[in-house]
């Protein structure tokens, strides 16, 4: 792939789409990550008002000194870039200590969930205020493979620049655009979980595998053609994909039969 012209053109069509849209900007949820790192390389690149923000909750002291160090480093290059801090420590422990809680999987997953979507909320707060797009940081891996993201969290979004981009072409890029080296090293992890686990600890693969059981899905390829490895791989994939359609699909709309209209 041509990764140097690829990223010029999501460049030139950010503008495009921003002066479309009649915004100013983007703002981008800093996580410490390779995805929200490269998409707000590329936002910064567009010569746009950028803010980017980076929202602790609990948060992996890792995650959070990667994320301040790849700010500033985007701040020494471009000088279209602001820096926002917003704690929602307070926020968050007082959601989790108003709702119902209960001491099992699915409360501890909603928990999650919730973190992700009190985040979502702060971005468009600021996109609001200043007249800018929430820009998305999901893969094409997550968001159309595996459908790793939270539904109307870090999946509600304004415009996703590298949704078309599987992981691997993520990194080329990032090295291309000279992103700081510890983020690339950096195992990736969606930080909303508090013991720190990383995204191949949740989905049993590597994104490289992931790559590879995506491709083999589009040539139409079943689980009986395949065995050890690259069985339980596929078979991942595919549970993945069926278990969270409703986040990838369009929301399902009661249609009013004419005869009763």
């Amino acid at each position: 792939m041509k990764y140097d012209i690829i990223a010029d053109n999501i460049i030139q069509w950010l503008k495009a789409y921003s002066k479309k849209s009649k915004t100013d900007g983007f703002v981008i949820g800093i996580s410490g990550g390779i995805d929200s790192a490269l998409t707000s390389t590329l936002c910064a690149s567009t010569g746009l008002p950028t803010i980017c923000i980076d929202m602790p909750i609990m948060q992996n002291k890792n995650e959070v000194n990667r994320a301040s160090s790849h700010i500033k480093w985007l701040q020494k290059k471009f000088n279209n870039v602001v820096h926002k801090s917003i704690d929602l420590n307070d926020v968050f422990n007082s959601f989790k200590n108003t709702v119902e809680q209960k001491n099992d999987h699915n409360n501890f997953l909603s928990l999650a969930n919730s973190r992700s979507r009190l985040r979502m909320t702060t971005l468009y707060y600021f996109a609001g205020i200043n007249r800018c797009l929430v820009a998305g940081t999901g893969n094409k891996v997550e968001d159309f493979g595996i459908g790793f993201y939270t539904k109307y969290g870090d999946g509600g979004v304004d415009i996703s620049p590298i949704a078309d981009l599987n992981k691997t072409d993520v990194f080329e890029i990032s090295k291309i655009l000279g992103v700081l080296d510890e983020i690339i090293k950096a195992k990736p992890t969606d930080g909303l979980w508090d013991d720190g686990r990383t995204d191949e600890d949740q989905i049993g693969a590597t994104y490289k595998e992931l790559e590879w059981a995506m491709q083999q899905k589009d040539l139409n390829k079943k689980l009986i053609d395949f065995k050890g490895r690259e069985k339980e791989v596929f078979q991942i994939l595919k549970k993945f994909n069926k278990q969270n359609l409703h986040k990838m699909n369009p929301i399902p709309i009661y249609k009013v039969p004419e005869i009763l209209k």
